[in-house]
C-alpha cells in the first residue's frame, strides 16, 4: 500500500496548472449550466413548503457527485432534511479528505429588492446573481468540479468523501445524530469546507475561527386582544412599546451586552494575537462607503476586525407587532415579537448563553406584560490552528493561484456544525473560502464573481496535492 501511495504522489507531482486552466476554459459553460440547474431549485430549509425541493437538491447533488467520478453516492435520510453522501476511495492507505457543503439556502425576502428573480441565475457585469450563487451552492460546486478534473485526469492523490447537508441555514439540528450514526462512513483525516470568504479578490485569506451562535425568539403579550389606541392608549401597556425598550436595554452605550454573566466565558485574546490580526489589510473609509454609513459602531476599545472576529455581539434580526399593512389602523397590539441573535466566541457555550438570555429577558420585563422566550437554534464557536497539515496545504494552494500568502483571519460568521464535526468525528476543518463581502449572502441580489468561481476550481486541486504530500 505504501508503494501505491508513493506512486500516486509521484504522478501528482507533475500537476500542471496550465492543463487545469485549459480544462476549466473548455468546460466553463457546462460548469455554469450545471450550477444553474442546482440554483434553480428553491431549497429554502426554513420554509416547510420547500421540503420537496430539499429532496430535489439532494438528488441533484447525488448525480453531480457521480458524474464527477465518485464510486458511489446516495441520498440519506435524517429526522429533518436529507443528506447527500458520496465517496471515491482509491486506496485505504491514502489520507482521506471529507468535503462538506450545504444545499439549503436562505429565504429571499424582501423579493422586491431583487434586480432579477432569485432562483433564475443571471450573469451581469461578470457576476452570477441568484440566491445560493455564493452561499453555498456556488462554493460547494467548486469542489465538485475540482474533484471532476482530478478524477478525469487520473491525478487524485487521496481519498475523497462528500457530505452535503440540507439544514445548515437553520443550524444543522439533525446532522449531529446523523454523524453519530455514521461515524465509520465519515471517517477522514481532515474536513475541507468552502463556506467562508476572503478579505478581497487579490488578498486571499483562510478563516481560522468562527463565532458561535445563539438564536432566540421573544414574544411579549399585553392585553388579551388588540385594543383601540384612542380608547385604551395611555391606560394599558403597549407590548410593542415595552418590547422595544427591553430590546434597546440589551446593549449599552459602549457596545457592551448587559446580560448578567454573558462575558464570564469570553476568551480574552492576547495582545500578541491582536497585533497579528491588525496586519490584515483594512480600509475603514472604503468599508463605510461600501455600506453607505457615516460612522461605524460596536464595543468600545476594539477595532472593527476585532469586533467581528474575537468579540461577541447581539443583534435584533426581526421585529413585528400590530398593523403593518397599507394605510392606518389605530390599534394597541396584543402581542409583539422579535428574533435576536447572539454571535459567540470560543469558550462561550450557546446553550448556557441562551439560558442566560431567557433569564435576563424575563427579569427585565415589567408586570404589565407576559414574556415567552424560545431558543430556536445555535452552535459553538471554532478555532483551527495554523500549524497543521491541512492549513499548510491550503496556504500553499492559495499562494500558487493568487500569487501571495493568505492571511489567517477569524470570521464574525457562524457555521455551527464545524465545532460539532470536531466533537463527534474528532477531526479539524479547514475553512477554505472564496466568497467576498460584496457577494451579499443572505441578502437580495446575492452574487458570485465568475473569476472567483473559477479560481476556486483552480485552487482546490492544489490543496489535495499539498495535503497528500504533507501527510506521507
Amino acid at each position: 500500500m505504501r508503494r501505491t501511495f508513493n506512486f500516486l504522489l509521484l504522478t501528482f507531482n507533475y500537476f500542471n496548472m496550465k492543463d487545469l486552466k485549459q480544462y476549466i476554459e473548455t468546460n466553463k459553460d457546462r460548469f455554469l449550466e450545471e450550477l444553474f440547474g442546482l440554483i434553480r431549485i428553491p431549497s429554502i430549509s426554513s420554509e416547510e413548503a420547500h421540503k420537496p425541493d430539499m429532496y430535489k437538491a439532494a438528488e441533484y447533488w447525488k448525480k453531480t457527485i457521480l458524474d464527477a467520478g465518485a464510486d458511489k453516492a446516495e441520498v440519506m435520510e435524517t429526522e429533518g432534511n436529507p443528506v447527500t453522501y458520496g465517496e471515491k476511495i482509491i486506496d485505504p492507505a491514502l489520507p482521506t479528505v471529507l468535503v462538506y457543503a450545504h444545499m439549503d439556502v436562505m429565504p429571499v425576502d424582501p423579493i422586491d429588492l431583487w434586480d432579477s428573480p432569485p432562483f433564475e441565475p443571471e450573469i451581469r457585469d461578470g457576476k452570477i446573481y441568484a440566491r445560493g450563487a455564493d452561499d453555498d451552492k456556488g462554493q460547494g460546486f467548486m469542489h465538485a468540479k475540482a474533484f471532476e478534473y482530478m478524477v478525469k485526469t487520473n491525478q487524485l492523490p487521496c481519498n475523497v468523501k462528500f457530505i452535503i447537508e440540507g439544514e445548515e441555514e437553520i443550524g444543522s439540528p439533525n446532522l449531529r445524530k446523523f454523524m453519530e450514526e455514521h461515524k465509520e462512513m465519515l471517517k477522514a483525516d481532515v474536513i475541507l469546507v468552502s463556506d467562508t470568504g476572503m478579505i478581497a479578490p487579490d488578498i486571499p485569506s483562510i478563516t481560522t475561527g468562527l463565532r458561535g451562535l445563539s438564536y432566540m425568539e421573544v414574544e411579549v403579550t399585553g392585553p388579551n386582544k388588540d385594543l383601540h389606541s384612542g380608547l385604551f392608549g395611555g391606560a394599558v401597556a403597549n407590548p410593542a412599546n415595552v418590547l422595544t425598550k427591553m430590546l434597546a436595554s440589551l446593549v449599552d452605550d459602549n457596545g457592551k451586552i448587559t446580560i448578567k454573566g454573558f462575558y464570564d466565558d469570553v476568551e480574552e485574546v492576547s495582545p500578541e494575537e491582536r497585533a497579528e490580526m491588525a496586519k490584515a489589510p483594512f480600509n475603514e473609509e472604503d468599508y463605510k462607503k461600501a455600506l453607505d454609513v457615516e460612522e461605524l459602531a460596536g464595543e468600545k476599545g476594539y477595532t472593527t476586525g476585532e469586533r467581528t472576529g474575537i468579540r461577541p455581539s447581539l443583534d435584533i434580526n426581526g421585529i413585528w407587532a400590530g398593523y403593518t399593512g397599507e394605510g392606518a389602523k389605530t390599534v394597541i397590539p396584543s402581542k409583539a415579537y422579535a428574533k435576536v441573535s447572539m454571535r459567540l466566541v470560543p469558550n462561550q457555550d450557546n446553550v448556557k448563553v441562551s439560558k442566560l438570555f431567557e433569564e435576563h429577558f424575563k427579569a427585565i420585563a415589567p408586570k404589565t406584560v407576559k414574556v415567552k422566550v424560545t431558543a430556536l437554534h445555535g452552535g459553538q464557536g471554532y478555532v483551527s490552528p495554523i500549524n497543521i497539515p491541512g492549513y499548510k496545504a491550503a496556504e500553499k494552494a492559495y499562494t500558487d493561484v493568487f500569487g501571495k500568502k493568505p492571511v489567517p483571519v477569524r470570521s464574525g460568521g457562524s457555521i455551527p456544525i464545524i465545532s460539532t464535526f470536531e466533537e463527534v468525528l474528532g477531526i479539524k476543518s479547514i475553512l477554505m473560502g472564496f466568497g467576498l463581502e460584496s457577494n451579499a449572502i443572505h441578502s437580495p441580489n446575492e452574487n458570485n464573481p465568475l473569476e472567483m468561481f473559477f479560481k476556486g476550481i483552480e485552487t482546490i486541486p492544489l490543496f489535495y496535492k499539498y495535503y497528500a504530500e504533507l501527510m506521507k
